[in-house]
């Protein structure tokens, strides 16, 4: 199976381009997806946060207070690193039993999408890695619309991860998300065929 990481920056477009991905019918999986669900009311992820991070880190449903948690961990590198240690092992193993799930199954083409892949140095783990990029300006745009954000806010959220412009050094495809959503989409297309030419390609060695 040719596993692809799926990579960008904050406000980038890369769950744009994952659902795009996912409607021409090839799978992702979704980091973010699992990081939710592995701290979901009632797990011992979620147990682990609050022992580590105190009582008030939960809503009065009994659910985690992301809002207050990110608030915390945007602002302290090292509170940041100690949540890592308890949810990443977690999600690591999710992952994995996702991606043995779907060879199985036979899928001969799946992503990943991970925000952190390369400020977690997981490169090795790819057969190829797509990163969707942006200019800053219009980055820093959409965060500001989007969430809703100061521009200190802003600064340090980009701060806690490296630049697109080396992300794009990186990459094996980058998908430039700073125009309309339909040239967007022909770079998605362009690149799925690329890639099931490669997987074809291998079939056919011998």
């Amino acid at each position: 199976m040719l596993w692809i990481g799926l990579t960008g920056g904050i406000a980038s477009g890369k769950s744009t381009v994952a659902k795009m991905i996912q409607k021409s019918g090839l799978v992702v999986v979704d980091a973010d997806e699992i990081a939710h669900e592995i701290v979901a009311k009632g797990t011992e992820g979620l147990s682990a946060v609050i022992k580590t991070f105190g009582e008030k880190m939960l809503q009065a449903d009994g659910s985690l207070n992301r809002k207050a948690l990110g608030a915390i961990i945007f602002s302290d590198p090292k509170k940041r690193q100690l949540l890592e240690s308890i949810t990443h092992p977690l999600i690591k193993a999710e992952v994995q039993k996702r991606k043995g799930q779907l060879q199985q199954q036979g899928v001969n083409l799946a992503f990943y999408d991970v925000p952190l892949l390369f400020e977690k140095k997981l490169e090795k783990e790819f057969d190829k890695i797509v990163v969707v990029t942006i200019l800053p300006n219009l980055q820093q745009e959409r965060m500001s619309q989007r969430d809703q954000l100061s521009s200190q806010q802003i600064a340090k959220r980009l701060e806690s991860q490296l630049p697109l412009s080396e992300k794009e050094k990186l990459a094996d495809f980058v998908l430039i998300n700073n125009g309309s959503l339909p040239e967007l989409e022909i770079q998605v297309k362009q690149l799925l065929i690329k890639l099931k030419g490669a997987i074809t390609s291998s079939e056919k060695k011998p």
